[in-house]
């Protein structure tokens, strides 16, 4: 006896979608769908990357009344399907999106070839009058499961690691989920474009999944348990003893920190999944990341978690109060502006300088970068405690360098520069001492807003003659550095972080031109301007 064929049943706007897919992967090629995807690319970049990857397929998703038949319902239409076979990584997303009663329902993948390409088209069974008919709305309006997807052809991790790396850091893909398919033996990678259009990579074998977005989202949230870990680790200096006994177990370690020994584990713990330790057989050793956290080593960052995991940390809660008025939540919080705070308050002020010394290696290449052979006096504004001052004395002995700063700011650079240097107190604002060949401003003017700025450059310019020297030692937009602390620097200080362009701007109107910008360590920059007219 014969059975009757089954005849699935698609909806005239799925059988549209599917066509508009067909068009699309028959007129496109690789570098088209990368330019239309992420315009950010440029053609140089586009062409290496399709040298690792090429267009594979355009995907929808549509809802026929049964996957039973569905592959006559196609061949109707003119199509040549594949096999059907499950999905994974779509019903498991479906699932999430509008819960567990979508759990136990098969989700079927089926390949339509279409030149070199094919359509490949997920179906999820949607019978007539079904709850599912407004899943079937929805999803047919929002179009989530609709992307293009790229096959990955060079095999092992390295190239497929750099490839999610250049589309997320150039062109500005952010990952959207993804897994791994048994079926196929492929793990599939979401991503969503600034359009958010969407775009899969297809790896073959398994491979670690990209962080869902609630994953994602979360961690950025639990950043700051973070930063309170990490100063603890620094107030119970973990890392001395753990660099002085490596491998020391968390019991030993809890007895020479006086702490509890299970509490202490789970910070461990905590600490290692934050890459600050290693942990093997019970005991526990420094990364090269945890490291820094050693007291008594140069450049040591112990004094900065301490400070960004205290005061800076509080203010940090009044972040909604800069962000609605555009004024420091740090006064909003201490009842005044940080820098006489900490004057009145000396345990917080030597907390702070110290923390300013814990970045003193970026200024170690300036000494180098600038031709000192011709100078005689360099004068530091408002350079606290005197590190880029000292690291250009110490590599130039010929020099005689003037300190200037409050008296306050001062007194921690007096035990550090005992030769062949002045202290001169006064307010930057208001005067600056005269006759240097070479003025440094470090870390100076982004502590305040334009017009404050061009007042300091104002003086500098009234106390310089023609052709002297100003170097500028800023963290310059739009690098990730810079731009989290420009949200710092609102919050703390009511300053803000500038690109280049801006400093040459407010240079120029200052009576100054820019002669050059250099990089230097810990995402800081150097600007070289020279006093071009007489005040």
């Amino acid at each position: 006896m014969n059975l009757p064929v089954v005849q699935a049943r698609l909806a005239a706007a799925d059988v549209a979608r599917i066509e508009r897919a067909a068009a699309y992967v028959e007129t496109h090629d690789t570098d088209q769908v990368l330019a239309e995807l992420l315009p950010a690319l440029t053609s140089a970049e586009r062409a290496d990357v399709s040298r690792h990857l090429v267009f594979d397929h355009t995907a929808v998703l549509v809802f026929p009344d049964s996957l039973d038949g569905l592959r006559e319902e196609l061949r109707r239409l003119g199509l040549e399907p594949g096999p059907v076979t499950p999905s994974v990584v779509v019903r498991d997303r479906l699932t999430r999106r509008y819960g567990p009663a979508l759990a136990g329902i098969p989700v079927g993948i089926v390949h339509v070839a279409v030149g070199g390409r094919s359509v490949e088209i997920f179906a999820l069974p949607v019978s007539p009058d079904s709850a599912l008919e407004a899943v079937a709305a929805d999803e047919r309006e929002a179009e989530h499961e609709s992307h293009h997807a790229f096959a990955v052809t060079a095999p092992g991790p390295v190239v497929p690691a750099g490839l999610r790396l250049l589309l997320q850091e150039r062109g500005g893909a952010v990952p959207d989920g993804g897994g791994y398919n048994g079926h196929e033996n492929v793990t599939v990678l979401y991503h969503r474009t600034t359009t958010h259009r969407r775009f899969e990579l297809r790896l073959p074998g398994r491979h670690d999944p990209l962080p869902d977005p609630t994953t994602a989202l979360l961690t950025v949230m639990t950043g700051a348990w973070a930063t309170q870990a990490v100063a603890t680790m620094a107030e119970l200096n973990i890392a001395d003893h753990l660099a002085d006994h490596p491998g020391m177990s968390a019991e030993r370690l809890a007895t020479l920190t006086s702490t509890h020994p299970d509490a202490l584990r789970r910070l461990l713990r905590y600490l290692t999944s934050l890459g600050l330790l290693t942990s093997a057989d019970g005991t526990y050793h420094l990364t090269a990341t945890g490291q820094p956290l050693r007291t008594g080593t140069e450049f040591s960052l112990h004094p900065l978690a301490q400070l960004y995991g205290g005061p800076f940390y509080d203010s940090f809660a009044g972040l909604t109060h800069s962000v609605r008025t555009g004024q420091e939540a740090f006064a909003h919080r201490h009842g005044q502006h940080h820098f006489p705070y900490f004057a009145q308050h000396p345990e917080l002020g030597s907390l702070f300088h110290r923390a300013m010394a814990a970045s003193a290696e970026m200024f170690t290449p300036v000494p180098t970068l600038i031709d000192f052979s011709a100078v005689r006096e360099v004068v530091d504004v408002g350079g606290g405690n005197g590190a880029l001052l000292g690291h250009v004395l110490r590599a130039h002995p010929h020099l005689e360098g003037v300190l200037f700063d409050r008296p306050d700011a001062l007194e921690a650079a007096r035990t550090q520069l005992t030769e062949r240097c002045t202290f001169v107190t006064g307010d930057f604002t208001r005067s600056v001492p005269e006759g240097g060949d070479v003025y440094l401003l470090s870390r100076v003017l982004h502590d305040w807003d334009d017009e404050r700025c061009l007042t300091i450059l104002g003086r500098c310019a009234e106390a310089m003659r023609p052709g002297a020297q100003l170097l500028l030692v800023e963290r310059l937009l739009p690098t990730s550095t810079a731009v989290a602390w420009d949200v710092h620097m609102l919050c703390n200080v009511g300053g803000r972080e500038r690109d280049e362009a801006h400093y040459t701007r407010m240079l120029a109107e200052a009576g100054f031109e820019v002669r050059g910008c250099h990089d230097l360590p810990l995402g800081a920059s150097l600007i070289d301007a020279v006093r071009t007219t007489a005040s």
